[in-house]
């Protein structure tokens, strides 16, 4: 089957930003990409096979730009159709690996920047298209991708060039703003039934938006041609000489299922979005995919390697786990010490919070420990830094706690943030927590399955104070078969337990237990007992929050 007809039987997952890629490779923002299809073939190589291994149906040349004028920038004018060729060459070799359909279009911008349009004339810029789409055809493109054009009479001279030079299929991509029009105030049903009269295979959107913006212009371009989104990974905030996007994974992969669920043939991402992105998209669309496309992508899965560390250890041969965990003020990361059944061999966890920290300064330290021997972690979105006039309501949050497990199961697998391969798959064994105290238990169920599915391996409940809603959560996740230990906090008298049920969030003490340690009927050990008892049926291991090492062994005589 060609294109079309796999466009009409599916939904085709396209690849995300090339230019993202390469500037986190360490490219200057003003530099022409497209030239590195010459000067460093391999990297390109790299993020091209970073998407074919994500499971991408469609990947895009590293040719946006890649015409005279632009490229006469930098002095580039005379390698047109050999870097064009180049890119092509590139794509090509990157999809031999995939073992199931995987399409190359040949990218193409408009012919100049919008700052240089009334500098060229209508002839000018058709010679400059018509000088690239020759050689993207020569090189063997399945088809091509006209793709940010914010002016619609260019984008339809676009078209006329392309059908005029070669047979194969055409998208054609406006880019729209915020307020859903063009830059030159097209709105996206004009544009629709501009494209509608010609020889395009599909219309669509790319760049400028993020994917919520992005799917109100899916449903307007809906019609009679097949429709492509690729929204940008949010907004944009630029750190020195490159830009930061902060659109999750996650989040990301739910708009694209919105794309495909409101008409969209083809979704994907442009600015700011990597191979991790794009994995997470074709884990979502999964069902929308033939059987026999889902059985190859998942063989060809890179396998994680097994989990490492004592924990693990104990938590395969079905041991009871006792842990220490310190007692700390505020949300500082730190260390636990994780114990047999019998007090001896104590294994090192580090609890990571994901706030106040980059994701690139998160995998650098994640890394980092794994090289000195830490392999058990457990995930936390944690709390914004007490600083500035209204404390706690600020700091930097670019992943979340499934953000976090996500980023960590990438480095078992051998890639990193950005899906790049790692030089070595890591071994980390990935914890997460759950609340059983929380409000809103259904909602609290959704994301600790969602944990699960990012890649948590083990769950640490929060402190417990009462088993029934323990009980409820752990019946619904029996069927996920991931260990669970629980949480125990010795509460040291009752103005601590007051404390907690009235002024923090999501801690659930019953009155009957606050009335206990009120009248002196209970005392914060006992009921730490009561709950160690009840934990030992329940869960795979206990968790016990100490002020004082002597305090363990009293708890668990």
């Amino acid at each position: 089957m060609d294109f079309t007809d796999h466009l009409r039987e599916r939904v085709l997952v396209c690849d995300g930003a090339m230019g993202t890629m390469l500037h986190a490779a360490g490219n200057s923002l003003d530099r022409a990409l497209p030239e590195l299809n010459l000067s460093n073939a391999e990297l390109v190589s790299t993020v091209h096979e970073s998407y074919v291994a994500a499971g991408v149906d469609l990947l895009l040349t590293n040719t946006f730009g890649a015409n005279r004028l632009r490229l006469a920038e930098v002095g580039g004018a005379t390698t047109v159709r050999d870097v064009n060729l180049a890119g092509v060459r590139l794509a090509r070799q990157a999809r031999r690996g995939a073992r199931r359909t995987v399409f190359v279009g040949g990218s193409v911008s408009p012919a100049t920047k919008a700052s240089q349009r009334q500098n060229t004339s209508p002839d000018e810029r058709a010679d400059v298209l018509a000088e690239q789409v020759r050689a993207l055809a020569d090189g063997g493109v399945d088809l091509l991708v006209l793709e940010t054009f914010g002016c619609l009479d260019e984008l339809l001279e676009a078209v006329d060039i392309a059908a005029g030079i070669t047979d194969v299929p055409l998208i054609a991509q406006a880019t729209f703003t915020p307020e859903g029009i063009t830059l030159d105030g097209r709105t996206p049903q004009e544009v629709a039934a501009a494209l509608a009269g010609t020889r395009v295979t599909a219309i669509g959107a790319n760049c400028t938006i993020g994917p919520q913006h992005m799917l109100d212009i899916v449903k307007q371009l809906k019609g009679t041609l097949p429709i492509s989104a690729q929204p940008n990974a949010g907004l944009p905030r630029r750190i020195g000489r490159r830009f930061e996007y902060g659109v999750d994974g996650d989040y990301f992969a739910r708009y694209a299922r919105a794309h495909a669920e409101h008409g969209a043939s083809i979704v994907g991402g442009c600015c700011g979005t990597t191979p991790a992105h794009i994995r997470e998209v074709v884990a979502r669309l999964a069902d929308l995919r033939p059987p026999e496309q889902r059985r190859r992508q998942h063989a060809h899965r890179p396998k994680a390697r097994k989990a490492q560390g004592k924990l693990a250890q104990w938590l395969r041969d079905k041991e009871f786990v006792v842990a220490a965990q310190p007692v700390r003020p505020g949300p500082v990361p730190g260390v636990d010490l994780i114990f047999g059944g019998d007090l001896r061999s104590p294994d090192t966890v580090a609890t990571i919070t994901a706030w106040d920290k980059t994701v690139s300064t998160l995998q650098d330290e994640l890394l980092a420990a794994h090289a000195f021997g830490l392999r058990t972690v457990v995930c936390e979105t944690g709390a914004p830094p007490p600083l500035g006039d209204y404390p706690n309501a600020d700091g930097i949050l670019e992943v979340d706690s499934i953000g976090l497990i996500e980023l960590l199961a990438a480095f078992n697998t051998g890639r990193d943030r950005t899906g790049l391969t790692l030089a070595t798959r890591t071994a980390f064994h990935i914890g997460a927590r759950f609340n059983p105290g929380a409000a809103d238990l259904d909602a609290e169920l959704i994301r600790t399955k969602a944990k699960i599915v990012a890649g948590a391996q083990f769950l640490v409940t929060t402190p417990v104070y009462e088993t029934e809603a323990l009980s409820w959560m752990l019946a619904e996740l029996s069927e996920e078969d991931v260990p669970v230990l629980m949480s125990v906090h010795p509460l040291a008298d009752y103005a601590e337990a007051e404390y907690l049920a009235n002024e923090v969030p999501d801690v659930t003490i019953p009155p009957d237990t606050l009335k206990a340690l009120r009248t002196g009927k209970l005392t914060g050990y006992e009921l730490a007992g009561e709950l160690l008892a009840t934990a030992r049926k329940l869960t795979d291991g206990v968790v016990l929050h100490i002020r004082d090492g002597a305090e363990i062994p009293e708890l668990l005589a």
